[in-house]
């Protein structure tokens, strides 16, 4: 009987272990993901930058699980002297970028893509360079969630997508 009892404890440790190796892995491989109250924010990212620029660009997808609106009211990071929502448009051929007055709505159960060509986090004011690999501290202040740290992946200077997990610089593949 004391061998029945010891090899089911044995199994039951076993078991307790995987459990919590499981529980842990998709953490680990969803590393780039950050939440604040309803807001989820989906592998932030931004692009290396030549020598001497003074901007740079922060992309990333928001995703609001709540049952009311939220908005992106502002952001900083210790590396710009001044980071601010724009929204790129063309109308007419002729491409245009502003502020986005009052703040970036996040709609209830809705999504909002922060990409090239589109809504976009300009950081003006940058002291160095980019570099691909490196990442760039940001805090993104939302109205009702609050404020969260964020680390944008600084991929290549041409990448159009964020990794997703490939290797910084490494482009996403379409689908």
């Amino acid at each position: 009987m004391a061998k029945t009892r010891s090899s089911i404890r044995r199994t039951a440790s076993a078991l307790l272990f995987a459990g919590v190796a499981l529980a842990v892995a998709p953490a680990a491989s969803e590393a780039h993901e950050f939440k604040v109250g309803s807001i989820a924010i989906d592998h932030p990212w931004s692009r290396a930058t030549p020598p001497g620029a003074k901007t740079g660009a922060g992309y990333f997808a928001l995703s609001n699980a709540g049952p009311e609106a939220d908005r992106l009211v502002s952001a900083a990071s210790p590396v710009a002297r001044k980071v601010e929502v724009h929204e790129m448009k063309i109308v007419d051929g002729v491409m245009s970028m502003k502020p986005v007055e009052g703040g970036l709505e996040i709609p209830a159960g809705g999504d909002v893509a922060l990409a090239p060509g589109g809504y976009h986090l300009m950081m003006m004011g940058i002291e160095e360079p980019f570099k691909e690999g490196t990442m760039v501290p940001l805090t993104l202040v939302f109205e009702k969630a609050g404020s969260v740290e964020v680390e944008l992946e600084v991929g290549s200077m041409g990448a159009k997508a964020p990794a997703h997990g490939h290797g910084a610089g490494e482009e996403a593949h379409a689908h």
